[in-house]
């Protein structure tokens, strides 16, 4: 009895490697964050009032109390829990007026992903 038990043991255990597809939970896609298309980036202008960046590109995601003259637009995509998209932009202002854009663009894309 107790060689049969150790063969069926060892059967098993040598069967280990192989692998077999079980059904997992679903996944959302997490979108966080202002997302910017390059119509909206296309027109910012320098110059342009706060007013109407906002009017643009909509709230900004960051506004920092301590850097009152940068709004930072970021934007993130997960799918099954890989970050497949990331955008940032920064706008810094002059007072009341937009004096620079530093826009990264995209860190990933979603065909990088795949």
């Amino acid at each position: 009895m107790r060689f049969k038990i150790i063969l069926l043991s060892l059967l098993l255990a040598s069967c280990s490697n192989f692998s077999v597809p079980l059904p997992s939970a679903y996944k959302m896609d997490i979108r966080q964050g202002n997302y910017v298309t390059q119509e909206m980036r296309d027109k910012l202008k320098l110059g342009m009032s706060r007013a109407q960046v906002k009017f643009v590109m909509g709230t900004p995601m960051i506004s920092d109390v301590f850097h009152a003259n940068r709004w930072d637009y970021v934007y993130r995509l997960e799918h099954a829990r890989k970050l497949v998209e990331e955008q940032r932009l920064t706008l810094y202002f002059d007072g009341d007026t937009l004096s620079r854009i530093d826009d990264s663009g995209l860190h990933l894309s979603a065909a990088e992903a795949k």
